[in-house]
């Protein structure tokens, strides 16, 4: 069972058997339908059901030569919105079964960014048909699933404070490009920044509690290589129900870092009242959605 189905409202499902109906329902009921043939006498085949409004489940198998669809694995997925990052995109099978994952850097995070990708299938038609490699350079729509969150405050900072800190960004952007294309002196303030950095922030931890140090963050979490521990500022904030169970959900568009994408989370797994303005923080399993 896919732990991160509560994510999109499915908190109630007790057994294998209720997942396995849920299954069925998807096979049989789906909204959305992507084949690709891949091999002689097989078909990879999407198969997908709304429960909500951008949220639903993905099944993906192979059609045999009898038209027989054999399930191989679903996923819960959370269709975001809006571009969250243009950049060269690498695009990686992984080894035990036909799922990709992509993986990008964004220098707002300074990162490389690894996600599950959504339209695999889409993926596998576009580079079958010769108009895709390994890398490309597109745009990409990131989303995050959620299975609970805290809500911040916000820490309140003067026009000075702001334009300082967006100044001291875009000047740390740049460094970052060009240590990328090899730049040793660029190299060498980073590194001198960073250490400045961590003086500072190891002074004022001693009288300031760390979130009202740090605004918003984004690191890898655990051995996952797509999940991630955010906190990020809410831009926008919605009440969805799944159809199906009734289940509550909040869906938020966070800035990280100057990132901006939408996350998916059961409304009575968060703690606090999501606002415009506050902070949200939580552990994430990042989707990325390709734009070809």
């Amino acid at each position: 069972m896919h732990q991160y189905l509560k994510a999109i409202g499915f908190n109630n499902l007790r057994s294998r058997n209720d997942m396995k109906k849920i299954i069925a329902e998807v096979e049989s009921q789906y909204t959305q339908q992507v084949i690709v043939s891949y091999r002689p006498g097989e078909d990879f085949c999407e198969l997908r059901k709304e429960y909500g409004q951008c949220i639903g489940i993905a099944l993906c198998g192979e059609i045999d030569e009898k038209d027989v669809f054999e399930p191989s694995y679903y996923f819960p997925y959370f269709q975001g919105s809006g571009i969250s990052t243009f950049a060269d995109i690498a695009v990686e099978r992984k080894i035990e079964k036909e799922q990709y994952v992509g993986m990008c850097e964004d220098l707002r995070i300074g990162i490389s960014l690894i996600f599950t990708l959504q339209n695999g299938t889409e993926y596998m038609r576009e580079r079958q048909a010769g108009f895709l490699t390994d890398e490309l350079t597109t745009s990409v729509t990131l989303s995050g699933l959620a299975l609970s969150g805290t809500v911040l405050l916000p820490v309140v900072k003067s026009e000075n404070q702001l334009k300082n800190e967006q100044e001291a960004s875009d000047n740390r952007k740049m460094l970052l490009n060009a240590a990328r294309n090899g730049d040793q002196t660029a190299i060498e303030t980073l590194t001198l920044d960073d250490i400045d950095i961590y003086s500072q922030v190891s002074m004022r931890l001693k009288n300031e509690d760390v979130f009202s140090i740090v605004d918003t963050y984004f690191m890898p979490y655990g051995i996952e290589c797509d999940l991630y521990s955010i906190m990020g500022e809410i831009l926008a904030v919605r009440k969805r129900k799944n159809i199906v169970t009734g289940v509550e959900l909040y869906q938020m568009k966070l800035n990280v870092n100057e990132l901006q994408f939408d996350v998916c989370v059961p409304a009575d797994e968060v703690m606090g009242e999501p606002e415009i303005g506050r902070r949200f923080k939580a552990t994430i399993w990042l989707q990325g959605y390709i734009n070809f």
